[in-house]
């Protein structure tokens, strides 16, 4: 390959882009860092399926500690995990018929004290000892009721003192504010409840805030596909960093790579590299090893709109399996 075919398949798809071939079946394509779905629920799906559709590792937003303790860490695919849902007394997900009892933790005390039942920090606590990554909290005013102020705060700082981020379920009326006020890293959604204004989206940026995407989980529902989109167009044009995500297991939509997630960040501003950072971006620390790479059949995409149908085509393979072109 010349050196102008490397500039050109490197400028839309970002330096990590190289062309090669795999040296079993002397396919040629292009190879890129392993993709990482930043929101999944493993119990809801056939995670088997996830590396020949493409994604190598996830992060689980919502599950049972012990059940994800118990994984082999050089599994495939690769694991963070917040462990279960904090929320308050009635809220959400309790009664969810996705959700059992397992994965739910009721924090009903600001307590910051240890080993308080319903406490804060015994609710952070327990995640951390089983291996949590990050700390999921719940504030779904629209379908129950949601943390008070300073049992909220006392949550976000019990996962910081133990340098976890936290990331929040943010629904209805509010409640991306709220997340913002009590220094939430990370937002589980983009905001699909409310069209959110150009100062708290500024606010959003600054404070270093994380937007996980999830836009196609709005499909069939107009108000809030549009909504989710806006903002995130708005929150991406600000200079927001934001992770591709899928809530994979909500609903039935195929395990792997969802082209329809990209192609909706794509049309909200993430083009090219940006949209292969969504991807790749590690990210509160996948191990995703350079022993295994993210492979396409083929040729580039030829255009920019062309990316996110050629991602679909993404499997996950060997790194040592791959040969690179010479340039």
């Amino acid at each position: 390959m010349s050196h102008a075919d490397l500039f050109a398949v490197q400028a839309l798809l970002g330096d990590s882009a190289l062309p090669c071939r795999r040296a079993i079946t002397g396919e040629h394509g292009i190879s890129l860092p392993p993709f990482i779905d930043h929101h999944v629920h493993l119990h809801l799906i056939d995670e088997h399926l996830l590396a020949a559709g493409g994604i190598a590792g996830v992060v689980d937003l919502g599950g049972d500690p012990v059940e994800l303790a118990r994984r082999e860490p050089d599994g495939m695919p690769r694991v963070a995990y917040a462990g279960a849902f904090l929320t308050t007394s009635d809220g959400y997900p309790w009664g969810r018929p996705w959700a059992p009892d397992a994965i739910v933790r009721e924090v009903t005390d600001a307590s910051r004290h240890p080993g308080v039942r319903g406490g804060a920090r015994t609710a952070v606590d327990e995640q951390a000892t089983f291996g949590a990554s990050l700390i999921k909290l719940s504030l779904n005013a629209e379908f129950g009721p949601v943390f008070d102020p300073p049992t909220l705060a006392a949550i976000v700082t019990s996962a910081h003192e133990r340098g976890l981020s936290v990331v929040a379920h943010v629904e209805g009326d509010g409640m991306t504010l709220l997340a913002l006020d009590a220094g939430v890293d990370v937002l589980a959604h983009t905001p699909f409840t409310e069209v959110l204004d150009a100062q708290l989206i500024a606010r959003a940026v600054s404070a270093d805030q994380c937007w996980i995407s999830t836009l196609d989980i709005h499909q069939g529902d107009s108000n809030a596909e549009a909504t989710a989109r806006a903002n995130l167009a708005a929150f991406a044009a600000a200079g927001g960093r934001v992770f591709y995500g899928t809530d994979l297991g909500n609903g039935e939509r195929p395990v792997g790579v969802i082209v329809r997630e990209l192609a909706a960040l794509h049309d909200c501003g993430l083009r090219g590299p940006d949209l292969i950072d969504a991807l790749t971006d590690s990210w509160p620390g996948v191990d995703v090893s350079t022993a295994i790479a993210t492979f396409v059949a083929g040729d580039a995409p030829a255009t920019i709109d062309d990316i996110p149908e050629w991602l679909g085509g993404a499997t996950v393979v060997p790194a040592e399996e791959l040969i690179h072109d010479a340039h």
